[in-house]
């Protein structure tokens, strides 16, 4: 199946795309569950039998580890199918509401209808998966489809294009490659719901656009992520899981602990334990980092020389590089960096670095560091790394995030039973299982009469009628 839009006019050639889509959105909303779910399962055997392509077309585009495709892309999105194809009949169900007394006679319902035409807008440092999966929710719940793939990763966006391509009808479900021309173009359209994976920056590009036609957003932004670490964690569990979330997809992960506070008395035992794990992931023959093949690469000679920046900025201002440091432009590569000494004046504690880089900062007073986490906006997600309940209770209650994990990094957005997503700068609306479904659904409130009238409280207002209504308001 072939898009019938060629390109010379593109504003021209999305509206012919959206008014198909549009005139076809009312049979999409009438699909029953297992014709959902048949579509679903066309992705689903689609991934499996082009697994190795998938896994080279992200090779090709940062050299991405085939390992990698599989744990960051793959099993999400695998969770994700298994899931709604579980679930998706029970969530389509009405869902019923209590009936309070002074409506006695009535029964009320929420039932799910799909939003209508929406798009999906996806990132490039896991291109396939966040461009797939909330396009699962999409279909589960009815819509139809527009998916802008990120033009960074033209290898992948190529493959989701002829993939969805064979898979759906154009009135279904569409793909439009190409760059912010293209972005901006699309947020042209009235969409009824758009879903957006990327910087703070363009998200609030992308919101102001939907609410020129009043569009519902779902915005799955980034931030910095701190991870804390406190004086009773175990420091080299810690140090473990801290080094493979800020080194997975060479840091270009929006979840990846973005610094650490660590208590002062573990601060040494910890920077080293980061350096064995570093040393143990990516250089456990000896030989130099760059020559691992379980190591991916910096996008794009942009965001290499914007993480160079933020190491030489931090360096300038008198952070010391105690692990790491060393960089290759012909390669796009930098080597997993640990940066001490570093200041709030410092770009790399004002922006999201977005890169193997990590600040390690140090506290002695919890409430200390509980402020420098407070300062800056809502994460997306925080980690705490503590054997204490007493602790671990007191650091949530006293901040905000998109998400925590205790005990771990990032493995969160694995339990498709959690809502993923951010706050306030962080993100807005949520995804993952029911929620993705929720996110793609305007929830209809319903209420029918089964038997009664409220006719004896209609005017004139006599003093019957007054007595009636204030018995009403003393026990409702």
């Amino acid at each position: 199946m072939t898009t019938p839009f060629a390109k010379p006019d593109l504003r021209s050639d999305l509206q012919t795309a959206f008014d198909t889509q549009h005139r076809q959105a009312p049979q999409m909303a009438l699909t029953t569950a297992d014709q959902r779910i048949e579509r679903i399962r066309r992705i689903q055997t689609w991934v499996i039998t082009n697994e190795s392509a998938i896994q080279k077309a992200l090779y090709d585009d940062f050299r991405k580890p085939a390992s990698e495709v599989s744990i960051g892309e793959l099993m999400p999105l695998h969770a994700e199918i298994k899931h709604i194809i579980q679930h998706l009949k029970q969530w389509m169900k009405a869902q019923p509401l209590p009936t309070p007394l002074a409506l006695l006679g009535t029964k009320s319902y929420i039932r799910y209808e799909p939003k209508g035409n929406v798009l999906i807008i996806a990132p490039w440092n896991y291109p396939f998966v966040l461009a797939i999966k909330p396009l699962l929710s999409a279909i589960a719940a009815g819509n139809v489809a527009m998916v802008k793939p990120s033009e960074l990763t033209p290898h992948t966006s190529g493959l989701i294009k002829r993939m969805l391509t064979d898979l759906f009808l154009p009135e279904e479900v569409m793909v439009f490659e190409g760059d912010a021309d293209v972005a901006q173009s699309l947020l042209a359209l009235p969409f009824n719901h758009i879903f957006f994976t990327g910087s703070s920056a363009v998200g609030r590009i992308v919101m102001a656009a939907a609410a020129t036609h009043l569009a519902s957003v779902t915005l799955e932004l980034g931030g910095k992520s701190p991870a804390l670490i406190d004086a009773s964690a175990n420091v080299k569990l810690a140090a473990a899981q801290v080094a493979w979330g800020k080194c997975l997809n060479n840091g270009q992960t929006c979840i990846a602990p973005d610094y650490v506070l660590v208590h002062e008395s573990i601060k040494q035992p910890f920077v080293q334990a980061l350096q064995a794990n570093v040393t143990a992931m990516y250089s456990p023959d000896g030989k130099p980092v760059d020559t691992s093949d379980s190591y991916a690469r910096i996008v794009n000679t942009q965001h290499f020389e914007r993480i160079r920046a933020l190491i030489d900025d931090a360096v300038a201002k008198g952070a010391t590089v105690t692990l790491g440091g060393n960089l290759n432009a012909g390669q796009k590569f930098i080597e997993p960096t640990v940066l001490e000494g570093v200041t709030d004046t410092m770009r790399v504690m004002q922006e999201e670095i977005f890169g193997p880089v990590l600040p390690v900062l140090t506290y002695t007073n919890l409430d200390d560091a509980l402020q420098i986490i407070n300062q800056r906006e809502k994460p997306l997600a925080l980690y705490i790394q503590s054997r204490n309940r007493q602790t671990t209770q007191y650091i949530l209650d006293r901040t905000s995030a998109g998400n925590t994990v205790v005990n771990d990094t990032m493995v969160h957005f694995g339990n498709i039973e959690l809502p993923f997503g951010g706050v306030n700068h962080s993100g807005l609306g949520k995804s993952n299982g029911f929620f993705g479904f929720q996110a793609f659904s305007n929830q209809r409130g319903i209420m029918q009469r089964e038997f009664g009238t409220l006719k004896f409280i209609y005017p004139p207002y006599t003093d019957k009628v007054k007595k009636l209504i204030k018995y009403i308001l003393k026990y409702v």
